[in-house]
């Protein structure tokens, strides 16, 4: 099982790896998945900007398995999201797999 998740996982860091010169970690694709989510190149974010994008990237990430439900946009075009199912109590091992399953899922939807 571990080895099918590694086999998943590693065309994502091969992407992102070959897209930015390095292999980014996962607050860094947290990041791009937000700011790809708001739709906007702005060049500076401020941190709590920063913080508000990794946030959209969780909330999409885990709104493929109904975690999160997007419930419209803000007059700036910032996406919010409302609770859905309850998330699963997991540890901090447990919780990155449990995202890099959904970042497997979000960049690879079209794959499926």
């Amino acid at each position: 099982m571990q080895d099918d998740f590694e086999q998943r996982w590693q065309p994502v860091e091969t992407m992102l790896t070959e897209r930015f010169g390095k292999t980014p970690d996962m607050e860094a694709i947290l990041f791009l998945i937000g700011i790809q989510e708001l739709g906007s190149a702005k060049k500076k974010f401020t941190k709590e900007q920063k913080q508000d994008l990794m946030h959209i990237a969780v909330c999409t990430l885990l709104s493929q398995s109904g975690y999160f439900i997007l419930d419209g946009y803000d007059k700036d075009g910032w996406p919010h999201f409302k609770e859905g199912d309850p998330v699963p109590k997991m540890d901090a091992e447990e919780q990155e797999r449990f995202l890099k399953e959904h970042i497997i899922t979000y960049f690879f939807k079209d794959e499926e």
